[in-house]
């Protein structure tokens, strides 16, 4: 970085509120975290790295959260959130077969697009199973939160005529999340062994041959 650049930088920095440069500097720890757990694991990752990793003091991720289990859980809060936006963006206003590919499309585009993200949050969920955590707890809810959402986009396209009434809405939400979930954690495992684009495609292909109403 040349001086011109540094002045500015500084300059821009000079420019930014306290809530500004608090979302940034969350962010870039946030963004550590996600490298470090990668490579380490949750028990392997300390706030002391995160801090200098992300280009500041090794005492501040500790100083703004005041231990690692909140840092975890607030890191989670922050994936689930952009999750969920980026998962509306796709499904709002869509019911039916419609928001079931539409939700497919979002998440093969979001693993597309934060595949380390998905990484790290699959490691940070899987640890958390092995005792009882806030966030266990918090993922339990947002798997029963998935649940009902497939559940009621099966009811509306049965309701609208477009799905078989057959259908047992609850326990065909239970098969499609599992799906979703199952084949994250396969790519996840082994990258190369899944063509995301040729899985998706005939998945979508075989829940309208199977939703779709016949009569």
């Amino acid at each position: 970085m040349t001086n011109q650049q540094a002045q500015f930088a500084q300059t821009a920095s000079e420019r930014m509120t306290q809530a500004e440069r608090t979302a940034l500097s969350d962010q870039r720890m946030f963004d550590a975290a996600i490298e470090l757990i990668s490579q380490h694991g949750t028990q392997g990752t300390t706030l002391k790295a995160i801090g200098e990793l992300a280009g500041y003091s090794r005492g501040l991720a500790n100083s703004r959260f005041g231990s690692k289990e909140v840092f975890l859980r607030e890191l989670f809060l922050h994936f689930d959130s952009d999750w969920k936006n980026f998962l509306q963006q796709y499904t709002e206003n869509k019911t039916g077969l419609a928001a079931l590919q539409a939700a497919i499309a979002a998440l093969k585009d979001f693993i597309s697009s934060e595949p380390a993200y998905m990484r790290a949050m699959y490691i940070l969920w899987y640890e958390s199973l092995g005792h009882a955590s806030e966030i266990r707890a918090r993922l339990a809810a947002n798997h029963n939160s998935y649940r009902k959402d497939a559940t009621r986009w099966i009811r509306e396209g049965i309701a609208n005529g477009e799905i078989d009434s057959t259908i047992n809405p609850e326990q065909y939400a239970v098969q499609f999340c599992s799906f979703i979930f199952g084949t994250v954690y396969q790519w996840l495992v082994d990258a190369e062994a899944l063509d995301l684009d040729e899985v998706f495609s005939h998945y979508e292909q075989a829940i309208i041959k199977l939703l779709s109403n016949r009569s």
